[in-house]
C-alpha cells in the first residue's frame, strides 16, 4: 500500500485536538507543567461549542447545597447509567476548576450582595448554576481561555491518531500546507459533539463527530452514543436548517412557560417538575404535543420575566433578528440535536484503553452523564477533566516511537445531506425498530469508498479532503449510534423507543462499540 505523501512535520509532548473548554484547559495545565503542547483547531478561535453555551456552569453553592445533592441530581437525570464514583469525583472538582478559571480572568455575574449570582435549571434541586453575561457563559469561558495565549494551529483538521505497540505515536493532520505528521506520545480528543448528524442542531458546523471516529479508528471503545440529548427549545423559524439559536432553559428557570398553539401548557400532567423537568422529558412532551396538533413548533412565553433583555441579551438578539420580541411576543421553539451524553470511553481522568490517547469534554464518556445530561454539567466536566488530562499526559513523556511513514487508508462516507435526512427522520427524539433498520439499510446503500488522504496541492483540494474526512467521521458515528439504538430495546433517559416505551432492568448498563477486523462497528459483548 502506497504511503501518504507528507508535506510537513512537527513535534510535541501533547497534541490537543479541539480548541474549546476541555482542550484549552488541558493545554494550559500541561504547559504549566513544562510539556510542549500543540493544539489543533479546525476553525477559528471561537468556532467551538463552548462559545455557544448559554446556561452556565453547575457548581456546588457555598450555602444550602452540597456535593451529595449535586451528585443525586446528576444520577437521577442519568437514569441508572451514571458511574456514581465518577460523578462524585467530577462534582467535587467543580469549585477548584471555577476558581482556576476566575484566576485566568473569567468574570461571572454578581448578585445584589456582591457574590456570584446563581440560577436554577431543569433537574437541579437548588440554584447552583453560575453564569456570565446573562446568557453568554460559554463565550466568557472561551474568551478567558483564548486570552491565556496558548499556541493553537487554526484551520488544521486531525485525520488519524497514529499508534504503535506502545500506544500513541502521533497525529496525521491536514492544514493549508497539506498533510502533516505531529510526532507525539500523547493525544487528547476534545473535539466536541456530533450535532451535524442532524438537519437541526445547536452545534456549530464543525461538530462532525471527529473525536468519536478518531477513537474508533485508533482502537478505542465508545459507549452510550444512543443517548443523544435534544434540547427542547431552539428558536424555530420556518425552513431554518443547520445550527439554530438555543433558548436556554435558564429562561424557564426564571419563569418562562411552554405553551402550545392553543395556549395550553405543554408539560402539565407530564412530570411534577413541569417545565423544569430534565431535557429528555420536556423534549418528548413537546414532540408529543406537536404530533397531536400537527404543528412543527410550540411556544415559550417569557413575557412575565422582568428585565429579559438584560438577563438574556444573546437570546434577545437572536429573537429580534427573527422578528420576535420576547418582551411582547411568544417565542416559537422546537427540539433540536444538542449534546451527546456518551462518547469515547474514559476514566474520570480522561484516559482511554489506548495508552496515550485521552478524551475530555463532550466527546468523552466519563460516566458523568449516563443516559441523560443534567443541565450545565457540560462546562463543569470540560474544566475538571480537561485539567486532569493536562496533568496525566506527563505520564507519557518517556514514550517516543517516531512515525516514519503513514499508510494510505480507504474510508467510507455518505453524502452529508442524505445522512442528515436519514438520522433526522429515523433516529431523532422518538425512535422505533423499523425506522432504525431502515436508516441502517439506506445508509449502507449510500456509502462510497474514498481515499482518506487524496493528494493535491490546491486549497480547493485541501477543503475537499477535509470535508471528506468529516463526512467519513459522521458516517462511521451514525452507524455506531444506529447499532446501539437498535440494540437498546427500551426507553431510558434521552433514548426513547416508541416500540419499547418502558425501561428494562436487563439493559441497565452501557453497551460499548468497537470496530471489528473489517473496520465496521460492532457491539462489544
Amino acid at each position: 500500500m502506497t504511503p501518504v505523501s507528507i508535506d510537513w512535520e512537527a513535534e510535541a509532548d501533547l497534541v490537543v485536538i479541539g480548541g474549546g473548554v476541555a482542550g484549552l484547559t488541558a493545554a494550559r495545565t500541561a504547559s504549566l507543567r513544562g510539556l510542549r503542547v500543540l493544539t489543533l483547531s479546525k476553525g477559528g478561535a471561537t468556532d467551538t461549542s463552548t462559545q455557544y453555551a448559554q446556561g452556565g456552569i453547575a457548581v456546588v453553592a457555598p450555602h444550602g447545597d452540597s456535593v451529595e445533592s449535586h451528585v443525586h441530581d446528576t444520577v437521577e437525570a442519568g437514569a441508572g447509567l451514571c458511574d456514581v464514583d465518577a460523578v462524585r469525583s467530577i462534582v467535587e472538582g467543580g469549585q477548584a476548576a471555577v476558581a482556576a478559571l476566575t484566576d485566568l480572568g473569567a468574570v461571572f455575574d454578581l448578585g445584589r450582595d456582591g457574590q456570584i449570582s446563581r440560577t436554577r435549571e431543569g433537574g437541579h434541586s437548588t440554584r447552583r448554576i453560575i453564569h456570565a453575561g446573562g446568557d453568554a457563559t460559554g463565550a466568557e469561558v472561551q474568551r478567558a481561555l483564548n486570552a491565556a495565549g496558548l499556541p493553537v494551529l487554526f484551520g488544521a483538521a486531525a485525520c488519524e491518531v497514529l499508534t504503535g505497540p506502545a500506544g500513541v505515536r502521533g497525529v496525521m493532520a491536514l492544514s493549508d500546507k497539506g498533510f502533516g505528521v505531529i510526532q507525539a506520545p500523547a493525544v487528547l480528543l476534545a473535539t466536541g459533539g456530533l450535532g451535524q448528524l442532524y438537519a437541526l442542531s445547536t452545534n456549530p458546523p464543525g461538530a462532525t463527530a471527529d473525536g468519536v471516529a478518531l477513537a474508533l479508528w485508533a482502537g478505542a471503545a465508545v459507549a452510550d452514543l444512543e443517548f443523544l440529548q435534544f434540547h427542547p427549545t431552539v428558536l424555530y423559524t420556518p425552513g431554518g436548517l443547520g445550527r439554530r439559536p438555543l433558548i436556554s432553559e435558564a429562561v424557564r428557570g426564571e419563569g418562562g412557560i411552554l405553551v402550545d398553539s392553543e395556549g395550553d401548557s405543554v408539560t402539565a400532567g407530564v412530570d411534577p417538575r413541569g417545565d423544569l423537568a430534565p431535557r429528555d422529558v420536556v423534549s418528548r412532551a413537546i414532540a408529543a404535543r406537536m404530533r397531536v396538533l400537527g404543528t412543527d413548533h410550540v411556544y415559550l412565553d417569557a413575557r412575565a420575566i422582568d428585565g429579559f433583555p438584560q438577563r438574556f441579551p444573546t437570546i434577545t438578539a437572536s429573537c429580534l433578528a427573527a422578528g420576535v420580541d420576547p418582551r411582547t411576543d411568544l417565542i416559537p421553539v422546537a427540539p433540536a440535536a444538542h449534546y451527546q451524553c456518551g462518547g469515547v470511553v474514559t476514566d474520570p481522568h480522561g484516559r482511554t484503553a489506548v495508552p496515550g490517547l485521552y478524551a475530555a469534554g463532550e466527546v468523552a464518556r466519563t460516566g458523568l452523564h449516563g443516559a441523560n445530561r443534567l443541565a450545565s454539567n457540560s462546562l463543569l466536566e470540560g474544566l475538571v477533566v480537561g485539567e486532569r488530562v493536562g496533568a496525566a499526559a506527563a505520564e507519557r513523556l518517556g514514550e517516543r516511537d517516531r512515525v516514519t511513514e503513514v499508510p494510505a487508508r480507504v474510508i467510507e462516507r455518505a453524502v452529508r445531506g442524505v445522512l442528515q435526512g436519514l438520522m433526522t427522520e429515523h433516529a431523532s427524539v422518538v425512535r422505533d425498530r423499523a425506522g432504525l433498520d431502515e436508516a441502517l439499510k439506506r445508509l449502507k446503500d449510500a456509502v462510497t469508498l474514498k481515499d482518506a488522504a487524496p493528494q493535491g496541492e490546491t486549497t480547493r483540494d485541501a477543503d475537499e479532503a477535509r470535508a471528506g474526512i468529516e463526512d467519513a467521521a459522521l458516517t462511521l458515528t451514525a452507524r455506531a449510534l444506529l447499532l446501539a439504538a437498535s440494540a437498546r430495546t427500551e426507553s431510558r433517559g434521552c433514548h426513547t423507543r416508541s416500540d419499547h416505551p418502558e425501561p428494562d432492568d436487563r439493559l441497565r448498563h452501557s453497551m460499548p462499540v468497537r470496530l471489528d477486523e473489517d473496520g465496521r462497528p460492532r457491539l462489544d459483548t
